[in-house]
């Protein structure tokens, strides 16, 4: 956008907030800004201790349900995993290429329905959308138990569809309680919880497998049966406990609904906007920075979407471990990556850079992917596999810059969209690195691995250079002095006192 465009955005920005003030139009500005003119006439302030018991309260409500959600999410997707090893590919008569596609199905559901889910969100209440989307997939995933293989590509992309929603309407309510500087920990907390799901998940598969003859149906279909209705009842939990917005927040009084507007005006953002802003749709296009982020989803999730469908089969085939060790020697990796993924953003507290932490655990993935690819015993390349579990720290401080460093509600809601199209697009092509011809090693799709981990680890580099030089930049602009700017939802790159975070 121009610097004239810029301006008169600005400007018309400023008549919305001051048209709010005689009670005009609410549809132009944050949803925000109506709480924080209120807050000036009453000259409400917050203090640290306020500000620190208001976050702890705000944590209590809302993340144990965000984490145990995402724990059940992820326990979905490598159900397929769990199942391939527990009679799927022998019932459902899968043959040569044919598993493959269980994993590419998904996310071409995903790649296919991810703009329509964003649109969604921002149009209608983010908790209500999100828990039909939530109680729907549950349903879907039950039924898996039920069809022959066609039937079952076509669920897997129908599942595949519907959890689109979930990780923009997650980054979405993050970037809407929590400041910058709180965003990268919460959202590694809610995130790394794919590491209990594979922990739980391992662990429900293993007692079914190993108790499968009294069952009435095969184990691998209750493992899709017993997650779905977990996930059904989840959907219920967020329709009903999470508020879509904070000043709708059942949990908070009165003037802790506006003490929250106080608290986040430093993020420079709101609680989103439902108006679609066409300006804002063509700045996320055309912002070099919003390429950036597609590119790392997409070359640090080629290897995620070959590992999470084909882990079990890789143990199997590959390291050599029986089905029931198989199904248990996943749960490291799991604890690897909850564990690990948390400690690394905690350490952000003493070194203020998300960057940092993220790339130093990028780089620890890139010699484990090494170690899984090129070890000369099974030993060495099972620690390779477990301890590529930090992996996600990556993704996790890149997601978390879509809920920080990008301003503007449909320009956020667009960033988060294109990047999760980069991220199924990676997941889309990881399964299909693993072809049946180079069974039982998959030595080819071990080579991909950590080719597109060491592009990943140069992206996200150059996309930290990127953040600061644009830090620079804006250090030359002038101070508009508009007063409530915070709240005008501008995007990043039209609000002058926009800061990214590195």
């Amino acid at each position: 956008m121009s610097e004239d465009k810029k301006g008169v955005a600005v400007t018309v920005a400023v008549e919305d907030a001051i048209s709010i003030e005689k009670d005009v139009d609410l549809s132009k500005v944050d949803e925000a800004m109506k709480l924080a003119i209120h807050n000036k006439e009453e000259n409400i302030v917050i203090d640290d201790e306020t500000d620190k018991k208001l976050l702890r309260k705000i944590d209590f409500y809302l993340l144990p349900v965000l984490c145990l959600l995402y724990c059940f999410q992820f326990m979905d997707k490598v159900s397929n995993s769990y199942a391939s090893i527990m009679g799927l590919q022998t019932d459902l008569a899968m043959v040569g290429n044919m598993y493959t596609w269980t994993g590419t199905s998904f996310y071409l559901g995903y790649l296919f329905f991810e703009f329509p889910a964003v649109l969604l969100l921002q149009r209608f209440p983010v908790a209500k959308m999100v828990s039909l989307f939530i109680v729907l997939w549950g349903v879907i995933l039950a039924l898996h138990a039920v069809p022959q293989y066609a039937g079952f590509i076509t669920l897997r992309t129908i599942l595949g569809m519907l959890e689109s929603s979930i990780t923009p309407a997650f980054t979405i309510i993050t970037s809407q309680w929590y400041t910058k500087e709180e965003q990268f920990l919460r959202v590694t907390i809610w995130f790394a919880c794919n590491g209990l799901g594979i922990i739980l998940g391992s662990g429900l598969a293993f007692g079914l497998y190993s108790h499968q003859d009294a069952y009435s149906i095969e184990a691998w279909k209750l493992v899709f049966i017993i997650t779905g209705c977990l996930t059904i009842c989840m959907g219920f939990v967020i329709l009903f406990h999470i508020p879509d917005s904070p000043p709708k927040a059942w949990f908070l009084t009165e003037e802790e609904k506006l003490l929250v507007v106080e608290r986040i005006r430093v993020n420079q953002q709101g609680f989103g906007n439902k108006t679609f802003k066409k300006y804002q749709f063509i700045e996320a296009l055309t912002d070099y920075k919003t390429w950036l982020l597609f590119i790392f989803a997409l070359a640090d999730d080629i290897p995620n979407g070959g590992t999470t469908n084909f882990a079990s089969i890789l143990l199997t085939d590959s390291l050599g471990y029986t089905t029931k060790k198989a199904l248990l020697m996943q749960m490291p990796s799991g604890a690897i990556e909850f564990a690990g993924c948390i400690l690394f953003a905690f350490c952000h507290k003493y070194v203020k850079s998300r960057f940092f932490w993220a790339t130093l655990g990028m780089s620890i993935t890139l010699m484990a992917q090494c170690f899984l690819a090129f070890g000369s015993n099974t030993t060495l390349q099972f620690c390779g596999y477990t301890l590529a579990g930090i992996g996600p720290i990556g993704f996790i401080c890149v997601l978390s810059l879509v809920a920080s460093n990008v301003g503007g509600h449909t320009k956020k809601v667009t960033t988060n969209a294109i990047f999760l199209i980069g991220y199924c697009t990676g997941n889309l092509i990881g399964p299909q690195t693993f072809r049946s011809t180079d069974a039982p090693l998959y030595n080819k799709a071990k080579i991909g691995i950590v080719a597109c981990g060491s592009v990943a680890l140069v992206v996200l580099v150059l996309t930290w250079m990127a953040y600061i030089w644009e830090n620079k930049k804006k250090e030359m602009l002038e101070d508009d002095g508009v007063e409530n700017s915070e709240f005008l939802d501008l995007t990043d790159g039209e609000n002058p006192k926009f800061r990214y975070s590195t």
